[in-house]
């Protein structure tokens, strides 16, 4: 075999991947499509560092936020990553959200998160510019510098004598006797084949595709688009936000509401809002029409924003394999030997807390290998 391990996809979780295998493994891939790392959903998010509060008990989301969480504030510590567990408020604005509030805490009390229930006094303390009847305080959310972050993780690869193969795209992948031959193509568009024991499919948005290609075709993994766009905060009302605040989320977890993120920079943006696309395109536009939408669902705990305080930031697409108003989906992570493909292993469905859970994810897979 060429390679004992090829990872497809230099996203945040690819990275992560490689880095974990490449200490215990020889002769280890990474194939990206893009001129370098992170350049779609990995670059393209809040950066949060998720508690993982919302996520059903026993989940793979539940299980590798939390564990990952920890895993990813001691690896920034160690490698002088830029982060703040700066904490979350989740806020209700209304009576009726008190409840659904009350009932987070309990998910989140399951998934081994404890919250505190914060009254009206205690959030004018932490945020005297936020309104909200009552909230939850979730002091293990934080940021994260996700560009340095995979920086690092594409450093540590490359000392442990991984390769990483940048502008080359899978297009064809051949199931062989053991391994796999995967074909790629190259930036100068010329073809080149190599043949790899294990094969790790971490294509983000194009891994249902990288599914199909080696023959495993199944229409539940079929990768939605689901565009998120942001709207900055202007100084000098950046200023008036510490702390990281939360909506109600949506009642099936298809987005957890536009939020206020801040950034390692002292930057403020509002966001994301969740809108499936009809095709599967790269639309990484901001409709400027939504600012009033912004506005107004924002200004409900943040009642100093004025219209005008708001301008274009950028937009993300998430990787979802859950329908419009189905139930939440969880994490795919399979190693696909009863379906016949020994050594093939699948992520798909990506999508948050997958940043947070990467270390963990990597240490998933790892065992993965292993058994």
């Amino acid at each position: 075999m060429d390679s004992e391990i090829t990872v497809i996809g230099a996203g945040v979780i690819g990275l992560a991947i490689a880095e974990k295998i490449s200490q215990e493994h020889n002769n280890i891939f990474l194939i990206e499509k893009n001129p370098t790392f992170g350049q779609e959903t990995s670059s393209r998010n809040s950066e949060v560092i998720h508690a993982g509060i919302y996520y059903p008990r026993g989940s793979l989301k539940s299980r590798l936020c939390v564990e990952g969480k920890y895993l990813l504030y001691d690896y920034c510590n160690k490698f002088d990553i830029p982060s703040n567990k700066c904490g979350k408020l989740i806020v209700a604005t209304s009576e009726e959200e008190i409840p659904v509030i009350e009932g987070i805490r309990e998910t989140a009390a399951g998934n081994g998160v404890d919250l505190s229930m914060m009254e009206r006094d205690q959030i004018a303390e932490m945020e005297p510019e936020v309104f909200a009847l009552k909230a939850l305080w979730s002091p293990t959310t934080g940021i994260v510098d996700s560009h340095s972050l995979m920086k690092r993780f594409e450093t540590n690869i490359l000392n442990n004598g991984g390769q990483i193969v940048y502008s080359s795209e899978v297009t064809g992948i051949k199931k062989l006797e053991k391994g796999y031959e995967v074909s790629i193509l190259n930036p100068d568009k010329t073809k080149y084949s190599f043949t790899t024991g294990t094969l790790i499919n971490s294509a983000g948005l194009t891994s249902d595709r990288i599914a199909e290609m080696a023959g495993l075709i199944d229409g539940n993994l079929k990768i939605l688009f689901c565009k998120g766009e942001y709207f900055r905060i202007n100084p000098p009302k950046n200023r008036l936000i510490n702390r990281l605040i939360y909506p109600v989320p949506h009642h099936n977890m298809e987005g957890i509401g536009i939020h206020v993120t801040i950034d390692m920079t002292g930057g403020v943006k509002l966001g994301p809002d969740v809108t499936y696309l009809d095709s599967n395109d790269y639309d990484y536009r901001v409709n400027p029409s939504k600012q009033e939408a912004f506005w107004m669902t924002a200004r409900k705990f943040l009642p100093f924003l004025e219209f005008d305080d708001l301008a274009p930031e950028m937009a993300g697409i998430r990787p979802k394999i859950q329908k419009p108003d189905d139930p939440i989906r969880d994490f795919y992570i399979m190693e696909e030997s009863k379906r016949g493909y020994k050594g093939f292993i699948n992520l798909i469905g990506m999508e948050s807390p997958g940043l947070t859970s990467c270390l963990a994810i990597a240490n998933y897979v790892s065992k993965l290998i292993r058994d």
